[in-house]
């Protein structure tokens, strides 16, 4: 799982419910900086997730096949803050490993899908790239909903349920006076 944030320790954590051996977090920065909660952090500390800090993806490799077998990384310093305040990751020369890995979960950031935002160009934004909804998860489009991180920014999964359950009664009225 590459991130620090909510939605990767979350991620690791389901995957070891669903039957994965291991489950390892990558992670750019050191453990102070990340931004999940300190409870999510340390539930997947003692669930056995294993955590590769100060380490940044670089490539993806395959088989033939078209699976991923393994993850090439690079190890990271920090340096001065950057503008976020936390401290600035900065590569370290010809420390580069692999990780072997069967499943890959790209766990960063949770801006909006560029997907969507093509696809209904007149979909309103806030400055941050998240949807702006109405009090009952109406957008501005016709007939599209929105709930959750996309919405509010990173929040925990429990916010996201509620989000995901008062959309789901918005769309079922929705739908209900359009029939």
């Amino acid at each position: 799982v590459i991130g620090g944030g909510n939605v990767a320790m979350d991620s690791a954590r389901v995957a070891l419910r669903l039957g994965a051996e291991k489950v390892t977090i990558v992670y750019r920065r050191a453990l102070e900086q990340m931004p999940a909660r300190k409870e999510e952090i340390q539930h997947a500390h003692e669930e056995g997730i294993e955590f590769k800090l100060l380490t940044n993806p670089l490539r993806f490799i395959g088989n033939s096949s078209g699976n991923v077998t393994e993850m090439e990384v690079i190890k990271m310093k920090l340096g001065k803050p950057d503008a976020s305040g936390r401290a600035r990751p900065i590569p370290i020369e010809n420390s580069e490993f692999r990780i072997k890995t069967d499943l890959i979960v790209n766990a960063i950031g949770n801006n909006s899908n560029p997907l969507l935002t093509s696809t209904y160009p007149e979909l309103e934004l806030n400055k941050w790239g998240n949807i702006i909804t109405d009090e009952n998860s109406k957008t501005n489009v016709e007939g599209i909903y929105a709930g959750g991180d996309i919405v509010t920014g990173s929040a925990t999964v429990i916010s996201a349920m509620g989000a995901g359950r008062r959309a789901a009664i918005s769309i079922d009225n929705y739908l209900k006076k359009k029939l």
